[in-house]
């Protein structure tokens, strides 16, 4: 289902994209491994075809340490700190101004923009934007895109779509894991990407600070509606005491989705003045109609959002937006 902001097809993208020189790729705030590796994907291949490629962060913060394995991974800048023109500026994994960061500057400032991603939005904010909901992840449609491209996919490529995509299906776990996920892995596995070395970095390698993050989740945890929702948090004191970073919490929501009986897991992150939020469904709940209420997003599956609340005032209000949205028939659909 191409998502109503479409105005393009992907071999006009291509076509774009060949036409440029200069050209800069965005992905969004608090990136992960679809976003990294979609931006990575498209970096390595439009280097080999001799294009002048830059790869930004939204924020100026460390990659997550688990995605530091990408090819090319060294290449990222920080969006303020790229000065200049730009000729031709791509946002990939993110459809609104607000979830790219700085980077929007840049964008404001090209004379040609394209944004690809996998989330529906409302409108776009490119020239050209290509949105795909039903795809499992932003990597799948940057894996069309650039077989698209005058250039047979390189293994480093391959490398970084499969990343995106196994983050993005939970390992092939989630309900968007569908036979077109399945295909695309198979042919990236073809082109020269290792799944067995994707998954060693990115689940073999924890942080003992996640490890103990971790523990601090499970002491704060609280099941409700009779063990199908769960909740936890963690604390700027606990993230202190880990000696952790964010990218050590990434996984937390996951540890609480995998409890026997729990449909719906959410976990909070202090921040101080605003609360993070991260919600995951185990069936077909519909987990981003609440991060929507609330002023975020993301997928029926897997979604968050951000409440300026502190954190004790922040776990009373989600508990009962909690059981209102989802104790019961679990549909997400309440008002």
């Amino acid at each position: 289902m191409i998502d109503s902001t479409t105005n393009t097809t992907l071999a006009a993208l291509a076509d774009e994209l060949l036409k440029a020189q200069d050209i800069v790729i965005a992905g969004h705030v608090n990136p992960d491994g679809d976003c990294l590796g979609s931006q990575l994907a498209l970096f390595q291949m439009l280097r080999l075809l001799g294009k002048d490629v830059t790869v930004v962060l939204a924020h100026d913060d460390p990659l997550p340490r688990e995605l530091c394995f990408l090819p090319g991974a060294e290449a990222f800048v920080p969006a303020r700190a790229l000065p200049g023109a730009i000729e031709l500026f791509m946002a990939v994994d993110a459809g609104v101004p607000e979830r790219i960061g700085d980077a929007d500057e840049l964008r404001q400032r090209a004379k040609r923009t394209i944004t690809l991603d996998h989330h529906g939005v409302a409108c776009g904010m490119s020239d050209l934007n290509y949105s795909d909901p039903d795809a499992a992840a932003t990597a799948l449609l940057v894996w069309d895109l650039i077989k698209l491209l005058p250039l047979e996919p390189s293994a480093e490529a391959a490398t970084c779509t499969l990343t995106g995509l196994i983050t993005d299906t939970g390992s092939f776990r989630y309900q968007n894991a569908d036979a077109r996920a399945f295909e695309a892995a198979a042919e990236m596995v073809h082109t020269g990407a290792e799944p067995a070395e994707v998954a060693k970095n990115l689940y073999q390698n924890n942080s003992l600070a996640s490890l103990l993050l971790e523990r601090a989740a499970i002491e704060h945890l609280r099941l409700l509606d009779d063990g199908t929702i769960g909740l936890s948090w963690v604390s700027m004191q606990d993230m202190q005491d880990c000696h952790a970073q964010r990218s050590d919490a990434e996984n937390l929501v996951n540890v609480v989705r995998s409890i026997a009986g729990v449909r719906v897991a959410c976990v909070l992150r202090d921040r101080g003045s605003e609360v993070r939020g991260s919600l995951r469904a185990k069936d077909a709940t519909d987990v981003s109609a609440l991060a929507r209420a609330l002023g975020g997003g993301g997928h029926r599956a897997a979604a968050g959002f951000t409440i300026k609340k502190g954190l004790p005032e922040a776990i009373e209000f989600i508990e009962q937006e909690l059981l209102r949205f989802f104790s019961g028939d679990m549909s997400g659909e309440r008002s």
